[in-house]
């Protein structure tokens, strides 16, 4: 059984027990996060349910492992003959979670 979800502007295919790093959201660790914005359910006989665009009644719930960040990434930006450069990094926050039920 699986479900995909929509969380953070990105969608996930997820199934009970799976481990996944979302964007960012505000959760302690340890918490149960309920995901509602789910676009497709599947059931353990193979039949598959999809919304318009979400299924109406189905949720997924899950438990906030982690919050972190993930590894840096440098932006350098240069234009030649110019004397122009410039640096930047940026380091995305995360959320960890792991996922315990799909109702649907």
């Amino acid at each position: 059984m699986y479900a995909v979800i929509k969380t953070g502007g990105k969608q996930y295919r997820v199934a009970i027990g799976e481990k996944i790093k979302i964007e960012q959201i505000l959760a302690d660790v340890g918490a149960e996060v309920v995901l509602d914005q789910v676009l497709a359910v599947s059931a353990s006989d193979g039949s598959i349910r999809v919304g318009t665009p979400l299924v109406s009644g189905a949720t997924v719930k899950a438990s906030v492992l982690t919050q972190g960040k993930h590894d840096k990434i440098r932006i350098f930006k240069m234009r030649r003959r110019k004397h122009y450069q410039k640096r930047q990094g940026h380091r995305q926050k995360y959320t960890e979670l792991q996922i315990t039920e799909i109702e649907g």
